[in-house]
């Protein structure tokens, strides 16, 4: 079954105390809603390993900026330690986005793509889309979906022309101001 998650991350028990903003973004380079969560403290760091690199996305202080695109099949998420240096970009291939009783939402078709500073790009998950097909959970319309969606994507955060990774470092300031100045949810 295709799950619906929620930008604001209410249900994740690892933040302890959190900061969260959330705002309808126009501009030359983007369309939608962003969001800004800033982990004041967690009940214990989040370290992931891909091949022989183990990376902390998650600890006090950390920021995760989070774009959901108008008209588009995913979120971006990007994710800042707290010395404010990225350590990476998570991108959830998705069948939709949208805003349910003022909480951001997207419903997760399995299928990820990361991208390390290093210029690295990883699809991930690819196992789960194919059993959420198999059983099922997923049409083949939204199969092939998810799979022309993440081809597309890995080629643009390979080429570099994938914009939404600098525009989250300047949106991650914009946002930091309004926490700042107390419009924090």
């Amino acid at each position: 079954m295709i799950k619906k998650r929620y930008a604001d991350r209410r249900d994740w028990h690892r933040i302890i105390q959190r900061h969260y903003v959330q705002e309808q973004v126009e501009n030359e380079v983007f369309q939608g809603q962003v969001t800004l969560l800033q982990l004041i403290e967690v009940a214990s760091p989040l370290d992931v390993r891909y091949g022989d690199e183990t990376i902390r996305i998650a600890d006090d202080g950390y920021v995760w900026v989070q774009q959901f695109p108008n008209d588009a099949h995913h979120a971006v998420t990007s994710m800042f330690d707290a010395s404010g240096r990225l350590v990476q970009t998570y991108v959830d291939i998705c069948l939709r986005t949208g805003v349910e009783d003022g909480r951001i939402y997207w419903e997760d078709l399995f299928l990820d793509l990361i991208a390390l500073p290093s210029g690295q790009v990883l699809l991930v998950d690819a196992d789960e889309l194919e059993a959420a097909r198999e059983q099922g959970d997923v049409s083949q319309a939204d199969y092939a979906l998810a799979w022309a969606e993440a081809k597309r994507l890995q080629k643009q955060l390979e080429d570099g022309s994938f914009h939404l990774v600098a525009h989250a470092e300047v949106m991650k300031k914009r946002l930091e101001q309004q926490l700042k100045q107390g419009t924090s949810r």
